[in-house]
């Protein structure tokens, strides 16, 4: 018996978060709103998302002792999530520089702070955590060897799930143990390095699965997602929106695909739900608070199936998001 759904390793960052007309060019200056501070990083935020769908969730991450920190330790809890795995001190809290345009597309810089010192042993000595957990989820915000850490501590029939953002080569006991990798276009030819890549993402995904992974996710924007695995590829339909801002879209995506492997559900189908847990995310502004519970996610699809009683409706003049876009993913 599993103690949680899901184990979430990775990055807590404070988001300062400005709206501006036009993102700045190089050497320009533009003017903004009024800041904005929200709890984020790519850790905590999939791990907010997968409690607010219901997940049994914890997450190893690292804050400072400052008042970001605690916001974002306070986030954690009210989410749900067991935050024992949350260390406190070593650096400030990372911190990451969001601009969001009218579209809702963001550019997003981040310092790593604490972030940057969850290390190897911390991973180490957090074996009941991953005794306990069904699936492991990690991204790259934390120090690559701390991922591969994470690999090696993984419990014997748990999963893995990888997003590389910010992507890097990866090596290849990394590559090995994910069920799935998922990436987005630019993710996919960073990893795919020098390999001839071709014209589609069905090519991009046959050869990093070439690469070692179990299992590979390809995001697509407006386009949908692409899974693959031993078994075939196939696409999965994007979702119409009105996108708000994309901000924390992928994380919610990758969290509720992970959430919903480790109920048992097949690759397309657990891409299917997480479409529409992204989907849902575009619509609202922020990235922990704009996470649907799993009620407001069925609510959606009972309100407006549309063509496809799996995503919700298709209204005129909305726009197409795959809950595979945006910053903090």
């Amino acid at each position: 018996m599993y103690d949680y759904d899901l184990l979430v390793v990775g990055s807590a960052n404070a988001d300062l978060v400005i709206g501006v007309e036009r993102r700045p060019g190089a050497g320009e200056t533009v003017l903004g709103s009024d800041l904005a501070v929200h709890p984020g990083g790519k850790g905590a935020n999939q791990a907010v998302a997968a409690a607010r769908l219901g997940a049994r969730t914890a997450l190893l991450a690292r804050v400072g002792d400052d008042a970001h920190g605690r916001l974002l330790l306070e986030s954690q809890r009210e989410a749900g999530v067991d935050t024992v795995g949350v260390l406190v001190g070593g650096a400030p809290t990372g911190v990451a520089l969001i601009t969001v345009d009218p579209s809702g597309d963001n550019s997003i810089v981040v310092s790593p702070g604490a972030n940057g010192r969850l290390a190897p042993e911390d991973v180490s000595a957090a074996g009941c955590l991953f005794q306990g957990s069904r699936v492991v989820s990690a991204q790259l915000e934390i120090p690559l060897e701390t991922v591969a850490a994470v690999v090696r501590n993984l419990a014997p029939g748990s999963r893995f799930v990888l997003n590389p953002s910010p992507p890097r080569p990866l090596p290849s006991e990394v590559l090995a143990a994910c069920d799935p990798l998922i990436v987005n276009e630019h993710e996919a030819k960073v990893i795919l390095g020098s390999a001839a890549v071709g014209d589609s993402p069905e090519d991009w995904a046959r050869i990093l699965l070439a690469k070692g992974p179990r299992s590979v996710v390809v995001t697509l924007g407006a386009e949908g997602a692409l899974v693959a695995s031993s078994e075939g590829v196939s696409r999965i339909p994007s979702v119409k929106v009105s996108a708000v801002d994309t901000t924390g879209a992928g994380d919610a995506f990758t969290a509720a695909l992970a959430f919903r492997l480790g109920a048992g559900e097949s690759l397309a189908e657990a891409a299917s739900y997480a479409a529409r847990v992204g989907a849902a995310t575009v619509t609202k502004e922020g990235a922990q608070a704009s996470f649907p519970t799993a009620a407001e996610v069925a609510q959606q699809c009972r309100a407006d199936p549309g063509d496809n009683p799996r995503t919700p409706g298709r209204r005129a003049g909305s726009t197409r998001a795959s809950g595979s876009q945006g910053g903090s993913k």
